[in-house]
C-alpha cells in the first residue's frame, strides 16, 4: 500500500490481516490523493486535510517528493483538529496525534506518512512488521514488480485492496504466479458521531479516536470477523 496521510480505519485493518505489510513509498506522486491528504468532520461535515508539497518533477515517486513547510501546515493542521473536536468524548487522545505533526521534523511526504503510521500503529496495537518497497532492491513495473516482491519474500499469499483488484485481474496477476490473490473487505461499522445524523465512513482514524478514543478504535479496527476473502 502506498503510505497515504492519517488514513482511514481500514486501511490500518489491513495491516492487521497480513504477515507482513509493504509501505510502496517509490510508486508515483499522483497530485490530490490520498497520498498527502485525507479527510476530517468539521461541523458534521467532511473536510479536507492537506499536506501542501514543492512542485517536483513530471513522475517523482512518493520517496521524492518534499513537504512545503513554508506554509506552516503542521500548525493549521493542528488547530482545525482542536477547534473541530475540542468537544468530542475523546479529542484530548485525538489530539496527541496532532501534537506528532508538530515534533515531526520529517520533510519526505514518504517519511512523514510512515512516521506518522508507525505512531498509529503503536498506539492501536499492530504488531505487524513493515517494509518499504524502496529498500526492497526489486526492478519492474506495476504487477510484474509487485509478484517479484512477493516471490523475493516468499509469500504465498497477497491481500489486495478493492481498489487495486481491476489492474491485478488486468496484468492476468494470478496467470502468472501461484500465489493466492485475496481481497481485503473491511466493512466499517457506523458509530455516533457529533454534529451529524447521518454516520459519514471512510474519514480519517483520527475521527475514529475522537469519537471512540485509543482503546474503540483498537477495537474498531480489529474486529470480530476476518475482513479478507478468497477471490
Amino acid at each position: 500500500m502506498q503510505p497515504t496521510y492519517m488514513p482511514w480505519a481500514g486501511y490500518l485493518n489491513l495491516m492487521t490481516q497480513v504477515d507482513i505489510f509493504i509501505y510502496l513509498d517509490d510508486a508515483q506522486y499522483e497530485r490530490s490523493s490520498w497520498q498527502n491528504r485525507n479527510r476530517v468532520l468539521v461541523k458534521g461535515v467532511p473536510a479536507w486535510l492537506t499536506v501542501p508539497v514543492v512542485r517536483g518533477f513530471l513522475g517523482a515517486q512518493i520517496n521524492q517528493v518534499v513537504v512545503d513547510d513554508a506554509t506552516h501546515w503542521r500548525r493549521k493542521h493542528a488547530a482545525l483538529l482542536s477547534n473541530s473536536y475540542a468537544r468530542h468524548a475523546h479529542a484530548r487522545e485525538m489530539l496527541e496525534a496532532a501534537e506528532w505533526l508538530g515534533a515531526a521534523t520529517l520533510s519526505g511526504l514518504a517519511d512523514l506518512n510512515i512516521a506518522l503510521l508507525e505512531g498509529l500503529r503503536q498506539k492501536l496495537g499492530i504488531t505487524t512488521p513493515t517494509l518499504r518497497s524502496s529498500r526492497l532492491g526489486v526492478p519492474g513495473t506495476r504487477t510484474g514488480r509487485l509478484i517479484a516482491m512477493l516471490e523475493q519474500l516468499g509469500a504465498t499469499e497477497y491481500v489486495t485492496p478493492p481498489g487495486a483488484l481491476g489492474y491485478l485481474q488486468e496484468d492476468a496477476f494470478v496467470e502468472h504466479t501461484r500465489i493466492k490473490l485475496l481481497v481485503h473487505n473491511f466493512q466499517p461499522a457506523p458509530y455516533q458521531q457529533r454534529e451529524t445524523d447521518e454516520f459519514v465512513s471512510h474519514l480519517s482514524i483520527l475521527d475514529v479516536v475522537a469519537h471512540l478514543g485509543w482503546g474503540g478504535a483498537k477495537s474498531y479496527i480489529h474486529p470480530a470477523t476476518e475482513s479478507v476473502r478468497i477471490l
